[in-house]
Formats: structure tokens, C-alpha cells, sequence
């Protein structure tokens, strides 16, 4: 068993019997049911079939500011900068308000900070470079909310200040949410905010003031020429897939498999299968990589200029620099992996894991952290130490713990941090590691039960696996956006023969086949070995997976992707 315990949800039979004889297919409806829709048209806006509303943009707070100053300075003629972060969210963030200034004609200049030699965030040595170049207008996306000193230093250097970003404000003492002084602060975070969805991406924040810009133009239209950007910045920084998020996922997916831009399109050509469709796993797994690994390696105005670009021969060129940088940085990925594995104790860590190394390179440690949290099922922590002692680095988070509410616990300690609960960057003197160690530690262990492995979620249990045909499981497809709170069907079939089970990928994984009720299923367990699953053919077995449409030669059938077996009868 993978998995401590299975927490198996259960649904409400007539209404999904009700859904059923209203055109949803069995198992959606189950799905649906389970997962607490109860009204019909509720079901439909999920689906897709009934259009979601969007929110007003000007229910943010300092939208109308925001856009005044923006509007002024395209007219005026006056350059303006576009204050940028290096991950996807911020790039996709500066080649959408790029885009829209472009069409305006506006003088405009796009700015994202080194990782290794500035950090995330504003900082004044870029505000001075601003103002040599000329500008008088700085616009961040994705980013400043936390710069207290820099906005009030690009005020004493006469830069007019626009904050667009979605992170958490900083918090002063007495638990005050703190704003920068800026001319506009647009983050519906912001605790005066009255923007009814708090979960934007950076990506999705530039969206909605562009929405603002554009009060008067049909937001399909801006859907069109946008929704791309802002989908696969939104997925690509984990933002859930609930809310607007979910309507502005939809959207930009209908875009990239409609009509990507040039440079999506060159990034897909050599990666995906031609005339997939492109889902959010997509996005997650195979764009927001190679577009991560120009700002992994140093260069995000690679995928910055990628995205802009409306020439085929230019997106291919750039996108093929991009593969070059992306296995650049798995490599250096795989040695630094390997490094910190050796400097962890056997059997493993017994609570959250800090670690920290010269020569680190600082774009991959996001990449370390998140592969050993989900390895030790802990919150992880990996520095780079420079040659002045600063430790810079990336933070992640396990299951529901709020990796930034922990750093937050910490701040006296660090000299710059901003993230969210589930992922967060960090800055911190290197003598102060061991406190930040201990203290990271004991809110853990206050906040959270360790020493134990997590529960399993499940969505309900398949009393009949007639149910899984490849009709049913197909249509889980209109389920989709799935992600970050709106996970794919999690479901479970208790009481099931394994009639057998055997190693493949050179016995990396298990491909196992299942009977119950007269019904046989193929089965895949990835990164299992016989040793590990602990039940061979013959055992009757829990099954928890994720059902999926397997095609494989012109032959398409069910197949159960497990993700644990436990013994029957638990």
C-alpha cells in the first residue's frame, strides 16, 4: 500500500440517476454527484454546455486607476516597462500586456530580473536602469506585491508604479496586510478587494486589466487572441481549476487546439503527437517545461520572445533552442537530485527537508524540491549558496501544509520571500539555515501529523464494473479542465481477482489484469515493482485508480492507471 488510509466518497443516487436521464453519461454523473453538484445547470456549466460568467474586471480594487494610468501612457506616447518573472505564469504575464501595448503602438520595453543575480521581484537596481532607459511608466505582472521599499523608491525617482500580481501581501507587525505604495495596486488578494475570485494566476490578473483596457470590445474576442497565454500560465502555476480559473482554461485550450500561435505551435510540433488534443495535462507536462527552461537556465526572454513572435521560421528557431536549454537543465537537474539524495539520513527525512549547497545552479532547485517532496511526501526546501553566503532558492509544499504561511512564520529570519501555499522562493543569509531548519520544522510538526503517509481520496466506488466501457470512460473527457483542486475521477472497485500481474519497462512498472462480476481489466501501476505491490495473481485485491481510453495500434480499450492495491476486506 501506497497510502495510509482511503477516504471513499459516496453520492446521492437519485440525483445522479436524475442527471443520467438528463443526457449526462452514467459515470460523469456519478462523478458529478460526488463531488457536490446537485443542480442540473450547475452540471452543464461544468461540462461546458452552458456559457460560466465571467466577473466584472473593475470590482478589483485600483482597476480604474490602473487603467487610466496605462490608457494615458499609450496615448501620450510615454514608455512603459513591463516588469516581469522569469516562471511561465510571469512570462506568458509579459507576452500578453506586450501583445495588447504592441496593438496600441505603444513604446514599451519588457523587464525580467536574472534569477541567480537579482531574484524574484522588483529591486531599485532595475528601477534605476528603468529610468536611464527612459522609462515613466513600470507595470509588474506576477510580481511586487510584497515591494514595500521599491515602490516607495521608484517614487523618489518619479516612476509612475502600476502592481498587477496575485501573490499574498506582505504581512507587518500585528498581523496588518501591508501595500506597497504604488499608483495602482490590482490584486485580488488584496484584503479591500472585492473581486469574488481570489484565485487568478498572475497571467489571469494581466487578463482581466486587459478586459478593463478593452471595456468596450467583445471578451470572446479577447478570448480569442489571449485565452492561450492565459491557460497555460494558469496550469503551468498550479492555480486550481475551480472558479474563473476554470472557464479561462477552457477557453485558451480551445485556442491552442483551435489555432495556436506560431511559437505554441513550434513548441507542440516536437514533442506531442500530431492532432492530439491538447488538455491541461498537456500544458503540464510537456509546454510549461520547455517555456520553464529558458528561465531555469538564465534566458526568459527566449520563451518571452517565443510567444510573441508571429513567424513560423522564427518560432521554430527559438523553439529549438528551447529543447537545447531543457536538456541542459535535466541534466544539471539529475545532478543535483542525485546530491541531495546522499545528503539526506536512511531511511529517509522525519519531517520537512532543507537542504542547501554551493554551486547549486539556482534555476532547477524549484524542480528538486518538488521531485522530493513527492518523494518523501514532506515539504522540501533547496538553496543555492552564492560566494557572498546568500542562499537563494525554491520551496514546495506536500498535501494541504501552506509552505508560504510556514516561510511567513519565519520572516524574521529571511531577507526576501513571496510564493503561495504550495510552491514559494526564497532568499536567506547562510548563517541563519540552521534556524530556519528548526523553525520550519516545529511549525510543521504544530501545524501537521508527521510521521504518517497520506490518505487517498477517492471519489466514490464502482459497484459495477459493466459501468467502465469505453462510452462511459470517454465521455470523462468533458469533465475536462482537470488540475490543482478540480483533480481527474479518483475511483475504486473493491473485491478484485487478480488474475495476473508482471513486470514492464525493464521492471520498472507493473501491468496487471483484473476480474470482478465476469468483467476483465487491464491494469498499469506505474513505478511499482512485484516486491513493492506486495499481491501477485490469484489475490483478491482493492483496486484505487483513475480510469483511462488506452489506444494502442488501431485497438482502443479501458485501462485502470492504479494509484494503490491494498488487500480486500480493509
Amino acid at each position: 500500500m501506497k497510502f495510509s488510509d482511503w477516504e471513499i466518497g459516496s453520492f446521492d443516487r437519485d440525483t445522479a440517476v436524475d442527471f443520467c436521464k438528463k443526457g449526462i453519461s452514467p459515470l460523469s454523473s456519478v462523478f458529478l454527484v460526488s463531488r457536490g453538484v446537485t443542480d442540473i445547470d450547475d452540471a452543464r456549466t461544468i461540462l461546458g454546455l452552458n456559457p460560466a460568467e465571467i466577473s466584472d474586471p473593475f470590482l478589483m480594487a485600483d482597476m480604474g486607476k490602473a487603467v487610466s494610468l496605462i490608457a494615458s501612457a499609450v496615448e501620450n506616447g510615454e514608455k512603459i516597462a513591463i516588469y516581469g518573472d522569469y516562471d511561465v505564469d510571469g512570462m506568458t504575464s509579459c507576452a500578453l500586456l506586450a501583445l495588447w501595448l504592441r496593438s496600441k503602438g505603444a513604446l514599451l520595453e519588457v523587464y525580467i530580473p536574472g534569477r541567480s543575480g537579482e531574484g524574484y521581484g522588483l529591486n531599485t537596481v532595475a528601477l534605476d536602469v528603468l529610468k536611464n532607459n527612459g522609462v515613466g511608466l513600470v507595470v509588474t505582472v506576477d510580481c511586487g506585491i510584497t515591494a514595500i521599499d521599491e515602490a516607495q523608491y521608484a517614487r523618489s525617482l518619479g516612476l509612475k508604479l502600476v502592481i498587477t500580481d496575485h501573490h499574498k501581501c506582505k504581512v507587518s507587525q500585528g498581523f496588518i496586510e501591508e501595500l506597497p505604495e504604488a499608483d495602482a495596486v490590482v490584486n485580488p488578494k488584496r484584503p479591500d478587494c472585492r473581486y469574488p475570485d481570489k484565485s487568478l494566476a498572475g497571467v489571469g490578473v494581466v487578463f482581466k486589466l486587459i478586459c478593463a483596457l478593452e471595456k468596450d470590445m467583445d471578451p470572446g474576442a479577447l478570448f480569442r487572441q489571449y485565452g492561450d497565454l492565459v491557460a497555460i500560465g494558469t496550469v503551468a502555476d498550479l492555480m486550481p481549476v475551480t472558479g474563473e480559473n476554470r472557464e479561462l482554461i477552457r477557453r485558451g485550450l480551445a485556442v491552442i487546439n483551435d489555432n495556436p500561435r506560431p511559437g505554441v505551435r513550434s513548441l507542440l510540433r516536437e514533442s506531442y503527437p500530431e492532432r492530439s488534443k491538447v488538455t491541461s495535462s498537456t500544458i503540464s507536462f510537456t509546454i510549461a517545461p520547455r517555456l520553464n527552461a529558458a528561465g531555469r537556465m538564465g534566458q526568459p526572454e527566449l520563451s518571452v520572445d517565443l510567444l510573441l513572435t508571429g513567424d513560423a521560421a522564427e518560432a521554430d528557431k527559438l523553439a529549438a533552442e528551447l529543447y537545447r536549454l531543457n536538456a541542459e537543465r535535466r541534466s544539471l537537474e539529475a545532478a543535483i537530485c542525485n546530491e541531495a539524495l546522499e545528503m539526506l539520513p536512511e531511511p529517509g527525512p522525519d519531517g520537512p527537508i532543507v537542504l542547501s549547497k554551493r554551486g547549486w545552479h539556482q534555476g532547477v532547485t524549484g524542480i528538486v524540491a518538488a521531485k522530493l517532496s513527492e518523494r518523501f511526501m514532506t515539504p522540501t526546501i533547496i538553496l543555492s549558496i552564492d560566494e557572498n553566503g546568500t542562499c537563494r532558492g525554491s520551496c514546495r509544499s506536500y498535501g494541504d501544509f501552506g509552505i508560504f504561511d510556514a516561510l511567513r512564520s519565519c520572516e524574521d529570519l529571511l531577507e526576501n520571500y513571496g510564493g503561495h501555499e504550495m510552491a514559494a522562493g526564497v532568499t536567506i543569509a547562510e548563517g541563519n539555515l540552521d534556524a530556519l531548519r528548526s523553525r520550519i520544522t516545529g511549525y510543521y510538526r504544530n501545524n501537521l501529523a508527521v510521521g504518517s503517509k497520506p490518505g487517498l481520496r477517492l471519489d466514490f466506488e464502482v459497484e459495477k464494473p459493466s459501468l467502465l466501457t469505453v462510452g462511459n470512460v470517454g465521455a470523462l473527457k468533458h469533465l475536462e479542465p482537470f488540475g490543482n483542486g478540480y483533480p481527474p475521477p479518483c475511483l475504486c472497485i473493491r473485491d478484485a481477482l487478480i488474475t495476473s500481474a508482471h513486470p514492464i519497462g525493464a521492471g520498472q512498472h507493473m501491468r496487471l489484469k483484473v476480474e470482478k462480476s465476469g468483467v476483465s481489466l487491464d491494469c498499469v501501476f506505474f513505478s511499482m515493482t512485484p516486491a513493492k505491490l506486495g499481491a501477485d495473481a490469484g489475490e483478491i485485491v482493492d483496486l484505487a485508480f483513475e480510469p483511462q481510453i488506452n489506444e494502442f495500434r488501431g485497438r482502443v480499450n479501458v485501462q485502470l492507471h492504479l494509484l494503490d492495491v491494498r488487500p480486500a476486506g480493509r
